[in-house]
């Protein structure tokens, strides 16, 4: 019994931080891929973009969405900023579930069978929970301040 309560307490020590600490990294790291042209997402990125902003380079559109990745995986660092954080997440977020839509022969092989692609998305649903769980701890931990 002490070991379990021991294990939930370090669990819930360490849930928040670790939760700011992967969001960052995928932020920060996926993103500066896209700054340094090395993305493997470039090429669907690109087909995305050609398809709902033509009125913008490709170079400045990767390099600015980059740039926003990477600010959205900082402010994931700091707990003061979650509620902003998570306002940019949400529009980050629709902007990478577009493809679904817009993009659907390079996301899905055949209804509800999606690409690489496709399932690289999807996943986003785990980010998804994971950016929630932060919004609520961060609002827990506000109101009983």
């Amino acid at each position: 019994m002490q070991e379990s309560q021991t294990t939930h307490s370090w669990i819930e020590k360490y849930s928040v931080p670790f939760g700011r600490i992967a969001l960052f990294v995928i932020f920060f790291w996926f993103g500066l891929l896209k700054v340094l042209s090395l993305s493997p997402a470039n090429p669907l990125v690109a087909e995305l973009e050609a398809k709902t902003l033509p009125f913008i380079s490709f170079d400045t559109f990767i390099l600015l969405f980059g740039l926003f990745e990477m600010l959205i995986g900082v402010l994931f660092l700091i707990p003061k900023a979650t509620r902003l954080v998570f306002i940019l997440f949400i529009l980050h977020m629709i902007t990478t579930f577009l493809p679904l839509v817009c993009l659907p022969e390079v996301t899905w092989q055949k209804p509800f069978v999606p690409t690489l692609e496709g399932q690289y998305i999807i996943k986003n649903l785990a980010l998804i929970s994971v950016a929630f769980f932060l919004l609520i701890n961060h609002s827990k931990n506000h109101a009983h301040a």
